[in-house]
């Protein structure tokens, strides 16, 4: 060669890498475009849906104290008063929503009750209400929430 002071077969001073740099970032953009349809279907939520101008969402709230007593929307009621109500709330607004909210002491079988009533009136969306727990302090309730609860 012309010019050139190396002899043919002497040492390499430098590495170009520029065409490994292209490489890699080709497969950089490959990866992240085939990431992100591979894992986007793979995780379906049931999200709730906002609320536009007026529309709000109707929450049915039942409410089970330490002695078992119930309370619907506030009020003082008896299982029988709790189907009919959930019925009656129902056919009012198909979206309905139920929020149980039951003391820690509540045995589990007066809850599955409830849940059972709910479920024979029509109301499959439940969700469970706690409260949040204080540094150190154990709260007997934990943050459940169900979307067609037990079908």
């Amino acid at each position: 060669m012309a010019g050139s002071q190396q002899p043919r077969g002497g040492i390499i001073e430098g590495i170009n890498v520029t065409p490994l740099v292209d490489i890699v970032l080709v497969l950089l953009i490959i990866f992240i475009v085939t990431a992100k349809m591979v894992v986007a279907p793979s995780v379906p939520l049931d999200l709730p849906q906002a609320s536009h101008g007026e529309e709000l969402q109707t929450i049915f709230s039942v409410v089970i104290a330490k002695d078992g007593q119930l309370m619907i929307d506030g009020q003082n009621a008896d299982e029988q008063a709790l189907d009919q109500r959930a019925r009656a709330a129902l056919a009012k607004d198909k979206e309905l929503r139920a929020v149980i909210q039951a003391d820690g002491d509540v045995p589990h079988r007066r809850v599955i009750d409830v849940l059972d009533r709910l479920k024979s009136a029509g109301l499959t969306k439940v969700a469970f209400g706690t409260t949040q727990r204080a540094e150190g302090v154990p709260v007997s309730t934990g943050a459940h929430e169900a979307h067609g609860a037990r079908e």
